[in-house]
Order: structure tokens, then sequence, then C-alpha cells
């Protein structure tokens, strides 16, 4: 679970501010907009955090009407990295291909 190994990793403060925003995602969806979340690209969006000047991302994408599959997450500088954006890019491929494989049905 990489967004779960990247929020252990973050102080507990972001890490509510994340779970805050993953709730938003939950609640909203597709309504979810500027400035909490951002369109990137290849069906690619961001939730976007941020504390004491630092840009947290968390890389999600859609799955159907019914689901946010959230990739990963990062901190970030002025730009997401294309490299970011093509890895969850891939996910969302592994992920329609076999959605059970790729589920987490804990809560975060």
């Amino acid at each position: 679970m990489p967004l779960l190994k990247w929020l252990d990793g973050l102080p507990v403060k972001v890490q509510d501010k994340c779970r805050l925003k993953l709730e938003r995602l939950q609640e909203l969806g597709y309504e979810l907009r500027r400035p909490e979340a951002d369109y990137l690209r290849d069906g690619v969006y961001e939730l976007r955090v941020s504390l004491q000047a630092i840009n947290y991302r968390m890389l999600y994408f859609f799955h159907g009407a019914i689901a946010a599959v959230v990739s990963h997450g990062i901190i970030k500088e002025r730009v997401v990295p294309a490299k970011e954006i093509d890895q969850a890019s891939t996910r969302k491929r592994e992920f329609v291909q076999d959605p059970k494989r790729h589920t987490y049905d804990g809560n975060f």
C-alpha cells in the first residue's frame, strides 16, 4: 500500500490533514475542485495539502462513477514531476485490469 506507507512517514498533523482531504474526496468525488484537488493529465488528479510551506500531494484516479483510487503520495516542489504522474497512470492501467487485486478494504 504505497499511500499508507507514505502517510506513516509524515508528521501526525500532516497525516490528519491528508485523512481529512481523503474524506472530502470520498464525500464529493468528481465535484472536488481547486484548491483542494486538481486535474493533472491522463485521468490522474491530485489531492492538495499544504502545511508550513510544504506541499503534499496524493495522486488518484476514478474507477467509473463508483470509486476514487488513490495511487500514492508525494511531497512536491513547484510542479508534480512527470514520472509521478506516469506512475499513477501505470497503476491506473493495472487497477483496471484487476480491480480486486489492487483494492484495499480497510480504513485509511
